[in-house]
């Protein structure tokens, strides 16, 4: 996983190297779109034959997933490296939306190696068109100041430019509004938040936040202080629960990774009242999007098997070859055509396999495209 690897979400790929020396000859990945999946790939399963769950032309793939394809040197391989080949051989499997983790790739690839700015956002543009390809987000630069700095701002407003010319809808990050449990420091957060997202509404965009298992534990809120006078017991709202709440809905949106809202359905199941007893509260994930659909336009679509030992009760496998009922999920959240499910494993690439992630994204791009309600 990124984080026992010690990978960050972000910048990741502007500090992409060169894979081993050597070519290794490339497989075929499949000469044509897939329009349509006929049914499971490796393992995967089509739960029920009722109406599709997520329409053709929603399905989509963090490119976070095919990062060593994008990241690699293609001089040493026969491989699709960089973004151009990697877009076309996405767009053979099927999917027809991209998230991005940043605009970097390896320095011999078209394009060259940095792609953040006006004019590398063009032609990464011109290639997303010419393969049917929409770009809906980015996990990319969120200004760390409060108040905001003048270079912060000016950072932020160039990457807003990029996503317009990109044509995306949304821009957001891979981190936490705060790392804090205490409801003030949420508060603080929900101020920058709501000053940011009026920044993007000015360039047509929304902006979201992509949070994993701590967002979803318990707000620290009541309860004896401790000694600096922060509170350490819970009235049983979730962080992420208030922060939908202290935000302005037309300037702050969320992406539910739906693997990381798993494991914290495993990982925070009770908290300390105020009054000191201990109350059971295991959370639903579905059930948060639907109280909260309209907020929630973009998912991470990401497997995983029972792994108690973990810590996280969870392991990471292809989309569809795991254990969480996605049919379940999809059928809960609401309006399928106001939804982006992203396809995402963080540990497709292959240490040994330099063909593995794309294979992956392969699997993935069948099995969602393979989903239907259930009758």
């Amino acid at each position: 996983m990124r984080r026992a690897l010690g990978i960050g979400r972000r910048g990741f790929l502007s500090t992409c190297t060169a894979v081993a020396a050597g070519a290794v000859a490339a497989p075929v990945f499949g000469a044509a779109p897939v329009h349509a999946a006929d049914g499971p790939a490796a393992g995967g399963r089509v739960n029920g034959r009722g109406p599709v769950l997520v329409p053709a032309e929603r399905r989509g793939i963090i490119l976070y997933t095919v990062r060593d394809a994008i990241g690699r040197d293609p001089l040493t391989t026969g491989l699709p490296s960089g973004f151009r080949a990697v877009f076309e051989q996405l767009a053979r499997f099927g999917y027809r939306q991209v998230e991005f983790a940043g605009y970097g790739q390896h320095a011999n690839a078209p394009g060259g190696a940095g792609l953040e700015s006006v004019e590398g956002a063009r032609l990464l543009r011109s290639w997303l068109d010419a393969y049917g390809l929409r770009a809906q987000g980015n996990h990319g630069f969120i200004p760390g100041s409060w108040p905001l700095t003048t270079a912060d701002v000016d950072r932020f407003k160039q990457h807003l430019e990029i996503a317009a010319i990109l044509g995306m809808d949304h821009m957001g990050t891979g981190g936490d509004p705060t790392n804090s449990s205490v409801k003030a420091d949420w508060d603080v957060a929900a101020d920058k938040w709501n000053a940011l997202g009026e920044i993007a509404r000015g360039f047509g965009i929304k902006l979201y936040t992509h949070n994993h298992d701590a967002a979803y534990g318990f707000l620290l809120d009541g309860g004896p202080p401790d000694a600096q006078g922060r509170p350490t017991r819970s009235s049983g709202v979730r962080k992420l629960e208030y922060f939908l709440k202290v935000t302005d809905p037309r300037l702050v949106w969320l992406e539910m990774d739906v693997f990381w809202a798993h494991v914290a359905q495993y990982k925070f199941r009770s908290f300390t009242a105020h009054d000191g007893s201990v109350q059971q509260d295991v959370f639903d994930p579905a059930a948060l999007v639907a109280a909260h659909d309209r907020r929630y336009p973009l998912f991470h679509a990401k497997d995983g098997v029972l792994d108690p030992a973990s810590g996280n009760g969870y392991a990471m496998v292809p989309f569809g070859t795991g254990v969480i009922d996605y049919t379940a999920f999809f059928s809960r959240v609401g309006h399928r055509t106001t939804h982006h499910p992203m396809v995402e494993q963080d540990n497709a690439p292959g240490a040994t396999d330099p063909g593995q992630s794309l294979e992956h994204a392969r699997i993935g791009y069948r099995n969602l495209a393979a989903l239907r309600r259930r009758r």
